[in-house]
């Protein structure tokens, strides 16, 4: 499955790969002079801790630039009247007779704790592109699923959520 990404997106990816090549980089570099300078590396356990961080800062400044290499882009974009990314939308769930509030959100940036829904969650992929008062089936496979309907549409600003780290 390829990611998709906003142009935001990839522009909050590209500012923590600078800063963990100019800023984290030089540091765990430092870190690892020091102890390497403490004498006897087969019994060091601050030069094995600082190579391990400097290890886990490479390989994550890898995984970035590996996303964005290969991420879909998508426009953030849509209606005023329609569900769109970055849209926070309450919808009313038939089953359990409750009013619930999502964004909708990229799939790096998906966190169902914090109610950011991804576009390629079944409910992401269901309320996509609807409008207020659409009666939507969100189907969680081929024979087991649920109704809902969309009661509000609210246009909110990028607020800066993380992207997800794995």
């Amino acid at each position: 499955m390829q990611n998709q990404l906003t142009y935001n997106d990839i522009k909050k990816i590209q500012e923590e790969i600078d800063y963990r090549k100019l800023v984290v980089r030089k540091e765990a570099i430092e870190a690892v002079k020091e102890a390497r300078a403490q004498g006897d590396l087969s019994e060091n356990f601050e030069y094995y801790a600082a190579k391990k961080d400097k290890n886990k800062n490479e390989s994550r400044i890898r995984y970035l630039e590996r996303l964005i290499r290969t991420a879909q882009i998508v426009s953030d974009q849509s209606m005023e009247d329609e569900v769109g990314i970055n849209n926070t939308v309450e919808i009313y769930m038939e089953d359990e007779e409750e009013l619930e509030t999502f964004k909708l959100v990229t799939s790096i940036r998906g966190n169902s704790m914090k109610g950011m829904i991804s576009t390629q969650s079944p409910l992401g992929r269901a309320i996509l592109g609807k409008k207020v008062g659409d009666r939507v089936y969100v189907a969680i496979d081929e024979q087991c699923g649920y109704y809902i309907e969309i009661k509000n549409i609210k246009n909110t600003d990028d607020e800066g959520d993380s992207i997800r780290s794995y």
